[in-house]
């Protein structure tokens, strides 16, 4: 069972989100929360697997609730929602951890279904977010020192596996394009994130960013 925390500044939109999941023999809501500060709370007292983090609210923003959530001892995966593909606020989502990014524009099963694939670690990212995203990270790379060993760090099967992933591709359609198992393309995205000490999936297109490995 996925355990999901919602938080939202608004209650009606917590209420909606919930209502969105509710029925999913796979999913719970087990808590919502108005502000970054309680959703901190939350965690500890619900320790959900999944968090619907609304990235602007007035009382401690999401990407502040995201960075925090994600660089403690929690476990959960944050999708940071939005309603605007702002350049902004979804690069500061990335950078803060977050695993997946969505606009206010999803329909109940799509939005269920992005939770499964966040609890597996994997990326959901609103392709008109993606398209920003991808602007944004090719704006600040200019003028970036890349980090020349990392640049020969990486194997081209390696290489092939982050350009998917920053495709905002699933394990399952990265597999498919490289004739291997969904398996070995997890066993594969999690030493890398071993290797150079990075979090999550996002982290690890910042990083590939940097390093030049996506244009």
């Amino acid at each position: 069972m996925i355990r999901v925390l919602i938080v939202d500044d608004q209650p009606v939109v917590r209420s909606g989100l919930a209502m969105m999941l509710e029925g999913r023999a796979d999913i719970a809501v087990v808590g919502q929360a108005g502000s970054g500060p309680a959703a901190l709370q939350a965690m500890e007292r619900l320790r959900p697997g999944v968090v619907l983090m609304d990235l602007r609210m007035p009382d401690g923003d999401g990407i502040a609730a995201t960075r925090a959530i994600t660089s403690g001892d929690h476990t959960a995966h944050v999708i940071g929602i939005t309603t605007f593909d702002l350049d902004d606020e979804v690069f500061g989502a990335i950078e803060a951890g977050a695993t997946s990014l969505l606009l206010k524009d999803f329909s109940p099963d799509e939005l269920a279904e992005a939770v499964r694939i966040t609890a597996r670690g994997e990326s959901v990212i609103t392709p008109s977010v993606l398209r920003r995203v991808l602007t944004e990270f090719g704006r600040r790379r200019t003028g970036l020192r890349v980090d020349e060993p990392a640049r020969s760090a990486l194997t081209p099967r390696e290489r092939d596996l982050i350009r998917g992933i920053a495709e905002g591709k699933s394990n399952r359609e990265i597999a498919k394009d490289l004739s291997i198992t969904p398996g070995s393309v997890k066993n594969a995205i999690a030493r890398m994130l071993t290797k150079h000490g990075l979090a999550t999936r996002s982290h690890l297109i910042s990083w590939a960013f940097r390093n030049g490995y996506i244009a």
